[in-house]
């Protein structure tokens, strides 16, 4: 975990997401998929860092994907090339898989930012895996030109059909885990749905992990901003998300 000055580089509008390169001219980047940087925003009126999970990195950039929707987004997204901010990180614990196996992706909406930087790894490694992606309507798929990039062709849903398969992103889950011998499953996006995929993977008795996301005020563990209720044996507890976290086992979670 460092504390950097980074530079902003190539900047992506799409809607209300923002795609933002950070380059360090002095650090290689070295974050895990599911890790997660703390972000300065330039606003006077933001004291706190905000938690943007790795998007994506490339030796000495890395990128992060959010959506426009307080004061710290807002102000992120209107800087310019060149602009220095300050960032912590890596920080949690990612995700952990065996490169033996075969897994699943699912991620809705923004959540999609762990589970792309992941593919690419799964792609890299030649793991094997299929991705569902899925949004409201199309204007809520900002990764896809990322996925082509990278030639990874992922499913994708859209609850009012404009792009892809009409439905939930989890509606065809249940018809891929039975055309698939998958060895686990990994997501992130809205609470419910990040249920319904544990729901559906516990009938078919598959492992899963899933990326929480929270307003978190340090990141790492410093104050108790950020929480979930785990269970651990045979008693639930609160832990901060940040530090045991943000990904988490399935059968973990309390939900």
């Amino acid at each position: 975990m460092e504390d950097l000055e980074v530079r902003v580089g190539k900047k992506v509008v799409k809607n209300s997401y923002v795609i933002l390169s950070l380059l360090s001219d002095s650090h290689l980047f070295d974050a895990k998929p599911g890790q997660f940087l703390m972000v300065k925003p330039p606003s006077p009126e933001t004291l706190l860092r905000r938690p943007f999970s790795v998007f994506n990195q490339e030796g000495k950039k890395v990128e992060i994907l959010f959506q426009i929707c307080g004061k710290g987004t807002s102000s992120l997204s209107k800087v310019e090339e060149g602009y220095n901010l300050r960032i912590l990180g890596p920080l949690g614990k990612g995700f952990t898989f065996d490169k033996s196996g075969s897994f699943l992706l699912v991620g809705g909406g923004r959540g999609i930012a762990p589970l792309f930087f992941l593919s690419k790894v799964f792609f890299k490694e030649k793991i094997k895996f299929k991705i569902l992606y899925g949004g409201k309507t199309s204007s809520d798929l900002p990764a896809l030109d990322y996925f082509k990039k990278e030639k990874i062709e992922p499913i994708i849903t859209t609850e009012d059909g404009s792009a892809g398969i009409k439905g939930l992103v989890t509606d065809p889950l249940e018809e891929l885990i039975l055309s698939e011998n998958f060895s686990g499953i990994f997501a992130c996006g809205p609470r419910g749905m990040m249920k319904k995929v544990f729901e559906i993977a516990k009938k078919f008795q598959i492992p899963t992990q899933f990326s929480l996301e929270e307003r978190m005020a340090c990141g790492f563990g410093a104050c108790w901003g950020c929480v979930a209720r785990i269970k651990n044996n045979d008693r639930e507890e609160w832990v901060k998300i940040c530090k045991e976290g943000p990904v988490f086992k399935g059968e973990d979670i309390v939900w």
